[in-house]
């Protein structure tokens, strides 16, 4: 039987399409690496030295260089030219390199993104975008990053867009949001600014607010989750602020997991690791997955008959079965888990 090729990343469905009704803004050919694992996405001050070198040796999916909230005003200039600094000389293998800068309703967002690309452009993968309010927002960093590109002859269209949702204005307009660029990789939930936009009742960011029985993030999560999806983009929990409450945060990193979300922010180095362990399946899941992908491929085949469905062990599979599995097995592929089981083809 022939093996399958293991893809690089989590399946969140086909590559990134052309919005609706236009041209692209960037070329589609670069999406072919949008779809990379982000369990755990590191967030780093972009004006302290010390911990960019920390964030360096951490084993997060992704480190996001910030110059929005984690900048004061007044580092923010200096900020942009450390971060460049870092893009450039520090080894940053196996994560994705993202810088968040800061939102189009301040003076310094042009800047971040020109000072950022033009000076390490070649070492950055995404650009990550706070408090997007509606497409018009994502298509300007898209036109910018394009134009950046051509002055600096970088391949135009390979640094992606992440973008954050964090108010109400930004949650009702996600879908267009999600169609606005082919660069977009990720729609991002940011529950402190979110929370606060509602008048939650609530200080704990994460946290259920109290006299409300229910799960008071759902109806985000998963509205934010249906925009991502329906456009094949990946979907990301925000911060958990209690930091050394790392029971609390696989609490909440379990609700967005079990929802379908690919990954969430952390903010200190012991949340990496339960970050890493709730988005990826469990051992057994994943080599019930492959098992399942294994079996199906050859039932379909001429070998197998040709049939639709077959049995695994006690289990009917079908297609609906493989598509399943396919999630599952990506992702443990996504986090560099090795298979413990093998399919064997039953005797005829």
């Amino acid at each position: 039987m022939t093996a399958r090729p293991s893809p690089a990343t989590a399946p969140a469905g086909s590559l990134p399409q052309t919005p609706s009704g236009g041209a692209p803004l960037a070329p589609a050919s670069s999406a072919v690496q949008r779809l990379r694992p982000r369990r755990s996405c590191l967030a780093v001050p972009g004006s302290n030295p010390r911990f960019l070198e920390k964030a360096q040796g951490l084993p997060a999916d992704q480190v996001f260089l910030d110059l929005e909230d984690a900048c004061a005003p007044l580092a923010k200039p200096e900020a942009r030219h450390t971060i460049v600094t870092f893009l450039n000389e520090g080894d940053w293998t196996g994560k994705t390199r993202v810088v968040r800068v800061n939102d189009w309703t301040t003076e310094w967002t042009y800047r971040d993104v020109v000072t950022v690309v033009e000076g390490a452009g070649a070492n950055l993968d995404c650009i990550m975008l706070p408090k997007v309010q509606d497409a018009a927002q994502v298509t300007a960093l898209d036109l910018l990053l394009t134009q950046i590109e051509k002055t600096m002859g970088l391949e135009v269209g390979r640094i992606g867009i992440e973008a954050q949702i964090e108010n109400a204005k930004g949650l009702v307009n996600v879908d267009a949001i999600a169609a606005a660029s082919p660069r977009l990789e990720t729609i991002i939930f940011g529950p402190a600014d979110f929370m606060a936009s509602i008048n939650m009742k609530s200080l704990v960011v994460g946290e259920q607010p109290p006299g409300y029985p229910a799960d008071a993030y759902h109806y985000i999560l998963m509205r934010i989750l249906m925009a991502a999806r329906t456009h094949n983009l990946q979907a990301i929990d925000g911060p958990y602020l209690q930091i050394k409450n790392v029971d609390g945060y696989r609490e909440v990193a379990g609700r967005a997991a079990a929802l379908g979300f690919d990954g969430k922010w952390v903010l200190h180095p012991g949340q990496v690791e339960a970050a890493n362990e709730v988005f990826s399946p469990s051992q057994e899941d994943y080599d019930h997955a492959e098992l399942i992908l294994d079996a199906y491929e050859w039932c379909t085949s001429e070998a197998g008959g040709k049939k639709g469905s077959a049995m695994l062990g006690d289990e009917m599979i079908d297609e609906a079965s493989r598509k399943m599995a396919l999630v599952i097995a990506g992702k443990g592929r996504a986090a560099g888990m090795t298979r413990k089981s093998t399919f064997e083809a039953p005797e005829a």
